[in-house]
C-alpha cells in the first residue's frame, strides 16, 4: 500500500517539480519516459523477488484463499506482456503459463515479461495518452490510465511478492542492504 501511495504521490508532484524547475527544459514525454523509469526500477525489484523464493515455496499461499506464489509470478507475468502489448501496440509473445510450472520456467517468464515491457515502450511517446484502448471487462481507457494502472500494478504485485517472501522468513529485495 506504502508503494502505490508513493507512485501516486511522485506522479501528482511530478508537475510542481517541473515547474519548480524554471532553468530546465521541458520534457519531450515526461509520461512516457517516467513511466519507462518505473519499469527499469521495478524489474529489478520484482525479480530478484522471485528469485529470492525457493522453488519448494512456489505453491506456498498464506491462506487457502490467496493464490500460490507460483500463480502470482505467472499473473505477474502475464500482465506485463499484457499491458505493454495494449499500451504499445506491439504483439506479445504466446504464454502459456500455470502457476505448478516449475520456478525456472515461472522465474524466465518474468524476466521475459519485463524485457517485453522495456522494448514495447521504448518509442512510446505521449501524442496519444488520450487514445482509447481496450481494458478488462470489455471497456475501454486512456493510454495514459494503462500507463497508471501498470505502474500501480507493479507496486501492488511487489508487496504481494515481499509479504509472501517475508511470511515464509525471508528479506524482500527492497528490504537488503543495497549491494
Amino acid at each position: 500500500m506504502k508503494r502505490i501511495l508513493l507512485v501516486i504521490l511522485a506522479f501528482a508532484l511530478a508537475p510542481l517539480a517541473a515547474s519548480a524547475q524554471q532553468t530546465a527544459a521541458p520534457e519531450a514525454n515526461p509520461v512516457s519516459s517516467a513511466l519507462r523509469a518505473i519499469v527499469a526500477r521495478e524489474s529489478k525489484e520484482v525479480v530478484a523477488g522471485a528469485e529470492e523464493m525457493p522453488a519448494d515455496k512456489y505453491g506456498y499461499h498464506p491462506t487457502p484463499a490467496q493464490m500460490t506464489f507460483g500463480h502470482l509470478v505467472a499473473h505477474m507475468a502475464t500482465f506485463n506482456f499484457g499491458m505493454c502489448s495494449t499500451i504499445s501496440g506491439v504483439a506479445a509473445p504466446k504464454q502459456d503459463l500455470k502457476e505448478t510450472d516449475p520456478k525456472d520456467k515461472l522465474d524466465d517468464a518474468l524476466k521475459a515479461s519485463f524485457d517485453f515491457c522495456t522494448s514495447s515502450l521504448a518509442n512510446l511517446d505521449d501524442s496519444k495518452l488520450g487514445e482509447q484502448l481496450p481494458f478488462f471487462g470489455g471497456r475501454t481507457a486512456s493510454r495514459a490510465t494503462l500507463m497508471f494502472v501498470l505502474a500501480a500494478d507493479f507496486a501492488d504485485h511487489y508487496s504481494t511478492e515481499a509479504s509472501y517472501l517475508r511470511l515464509n522468513g525471508l528479506l524482500p529485495p527492497s528490504a537488503q542492504a543495497r549491494k
